[in-house]
């Protein structure tokens, strides 16, 4: 059993993230501005102060840790991609930074492995229909993917012996909020079945507990093999339509769907590389059934 600190674990992401965690027998302490409510979590957890703040000496977080897997991001709530506002000093202060602070305290603090939750927003705009692979030149053209891109990259320097660094770039996350929260498709939901406009729109998802076993599988492999490297984590190339479909087929909804968009301009993501040591997602299978419980669920 490892004991794992997770940055923003009570956050969208980072509860999928220590729940599994938990789950497969890791012991896992909570990092962030403030205690969960109580219940959040399926069972208690230790939370410490985590903050994303260049200037603070935070050693006393990893106290008796072995990994550090970084989830936590500072934005404007709800948004990601011109999550600054009006303050991208700000942003980019906490969220480059603040993690690089975080990055060199862990490795003084002789923390074995860390893991960065990374986006596939460092590719930026690419040729329709172009994969996006780890390989490839990123090119972010939002002030979040530049500072994505730019934490990877800190943290790969970091790298060495006793030092394991490593990045997933995550794809749009899907999947149930937690206690008293809403999903990210809520409103999506809500709109259609009330005969609102919805957008036409196509993007990559994976569940977020795919995303954990990503995460998971970095701290249990043969350290060669994921030391200084980037995983892309993605699972289903999906438009609204198909979402909806899905609502449509549970509910009954007599509302017209959207019409389809056009996939093959997208831009998939290959993840043959963390495949190859044992990632295995969800598929449409996963989507579907998910769907259909967070339709119910409401």
């Amino acid at each position: 059993m490892s004991r794992v600190l997770v940055s923003g674990g009570s956050g969208y992401v980072g509860r999928f993230v220590v729940e599994h965690l938990l789950a497969h027998g890791h012991e896992v302490t909570v990092g962030g501005r403030s205690p969960p409510p109580a219940g959040f979590f399926s069972e208690d957890v230790r939370v410490v102060p985590l903050v994303l703040d260049p200037n603070l000496n935070q050693v006393d977080a990893f106290k008796d840790i072995d990994h550090f897997v970084h989830a936590a991001f500072s934005h404007l709530p709800g948004k990601y991609r011109s999550g600054e506002g009006d303050d991208p000093a700000g942003f980019r202060r906490a969220n480059l930074d603040g993690s690089v602070r975080l990055f060199e305290t862990a490795r003084r603090a002789g923390i074995r492995h860390c893991i960065f939750l990374s986006s596939r927003a460092v590719y930026g705009p690419q040729p329709p229909g172009v994969v996006l692979s780890e390989e490839m030149q990123p090119q972010p053209d939002t002030l979040y993917g530049q500072v994505k891109l730019e934490v990877e990259r800190h943290l790969l320097a970091l790298d060495d012996d006793a030092y394991i660094a490593t990045s997933l770039r995550v794809t749009g996350v899907y999947g149930p909020a937690g206690p008293g929260r809403s999903h990210k498709w809520q409103s999506l939901f809500d709109d259609y079945r009330a005969g609102r406009p919805v957008p036409v729109r196509a993007g990559t998802e994976v569940h977020g507990d795919d995303v954990a076993a990503a995460v998971r599988l970095m701290l249990e492999a043969d350290p060669a093999g994921v030391s200084s490297k980037i995983f892309n984590v993605s699972d289903v190339l999906v438009d609204t339509r198909a979402i909806l479909a899905i609502v449509q087929g549970a509910t009954g909804c007599p509302h017209p769907l959207p019409e389809a968009a056009d996939l093959t301009a997208f831009n998939p993501m290959t993840t043959e590389k963390i495949r190859t040591i044992g990632w295995m997602p969800g598929g449409e299978s996963r989507l579907r059934a998910v769907v259909t419980d967070l339709v119910a669920s409401r």
